[in-house]
């Protein structure tokens, strides 16, 4: 048994500290809204976010960020991408050294395009990072529906610690060195997952969402692989699993909002409506700033970073995606 704070009570804290409690590990969940704390104690559920689901009477809450983090083994950062940096930042006078601080947010820090195990141990000098990622829904997680990530982390030892204190019967854990890879997957998807909610509001159809997905993983591989990451890794679960499940889920807050702004709502209307962080959209401006950074083509980021942030008429940004300069699939290699 390992004693775990899982930081963050939103619905992928909770449904993980939900795994972790069923796990037999002592388990306490934090979160700095007081109501959402003494919603939880009353009555085992999180109403809000994950409604009809009992949590387990183990399990521990808590709106103190010292009692979370003191003495355990693992620490499970939760919060949204965007206040990763703060919340970090608090946690800093509480970490004690070997702690291993296991990241489960999926985004790119906007401004510095730091991964967020790189703003964790910009925040918490010497701290221990594991990225954890893959397709998985927190709504179908807490319901013990079988999901399968990766632990990432180039220290493997700390990689098989994550691995072996996640591992169910229902949450298959695999291993990986290369936490760039994973961390960047898991944060483009989301961008890609906002244009193919645009594809669902215009009605464009499966054929037109099938070519987005499948130029997305060309897109991301393209990035990733001139940022250090494996091809492995990236065409793998955390990789092209993660962007299907995010690009086709019904669970999925970056379709979703993509979905109402081709439905002719703006960012801010489309962000208010799914009513939860759209992370997609932090990451974007990340994404493409990377691109040109290390001068990769990405047309797709390109115009989702057009359509949130200059106004771009959806239906056009689609209509210059189909009307690109003609181009060969692969290489020019092979012609006869």
């Amino acid at each position: 048994m390992a004693k775990i704070g899982v930081i963050g009570a939103g619905s992928w804290g909770t449904a993980l500290a939900r795994l972790l409690c069923d796990n037999g590990h002592d388990v306490v969940l934090w979160s700095c809204i007081e109501a959402e704390i003494r919603m939880l104690k009353e009555t085992h559920m999180q109403q809000e976010k994950l409604p009809g689901v009992l949590l387990p009477e183990a399990l521990q809450y808590t709106t103190d960020l010292k009692e979370a983090m003191a003495d355990k083994e693992i620490v499970v950062l939760a919060v949204p991408s965007p206040f990763t940096r703060s919340t970090a930042r608090q946690m800093a006078a509480y970490y004690q050294p070997d702690q291993v601080i296991v990241s489960v947010a999926k985004g790119i820090e906007d401004e510095t395009y730091f991964t967020l195990t790189d703003v964790i141990e910009d925040e918490i000098k010497g701290a221990v990072t594991c990225a954890l990622s893959g397709p998985s829904h927190a709504e179908e997680v807490v319901r013990q529906m079988p999901t399968t990530v990766v632990a990432a982390c180039p220290k493997k030892s700390v990689a098989e610690r994550v691995q072996a204190v996640f591992m169910s019967p229902v949450f298959r854990v695999y291993t990986s060195p290369d936490m760039v890879g994973v961390e960047l997957g898991g944060s483009l998807k989301n961008v890609i997952a906002l244009a193919a909610g645009v594809v669902d509001g215009l009605g464009y159809g499966d054929n037109c969402k099938a070519a987005l997905i499948t130029r997305g993983i060309h897109e991301l591989g393209q990035l990733g692989l001139k940022m250090g990451a494996r091809f492995e890794t990236l065409s793998g679960l955390s990789g092209i699993g993660d962007l299907i499940v995010t690009c086709t889920s019904v669970h999925s807050r970056n379709r979703m909002a993509g979905y109402y702004i081709g439905q002719g709502h703006s960012m801010k209307e489309a962000m208010e409506m799914v009513s939860q962080i759209v992370e997609g959209v932090y990451s974007t401006k990340a994404a493409y700033h990377l691109s040109q950074k290390y001068g990769v083509e990405m047309p797709i980021i390109s115009e989702v970073n057009a359509v949130l942030f200059e106004d771009k008429n959806p239906r056009q940004a689609v209509e210059d995606l189909m009307l690109r300069d003609r181009k060969s699939e692969g290489d020019d290699s092979g012609w006869s």
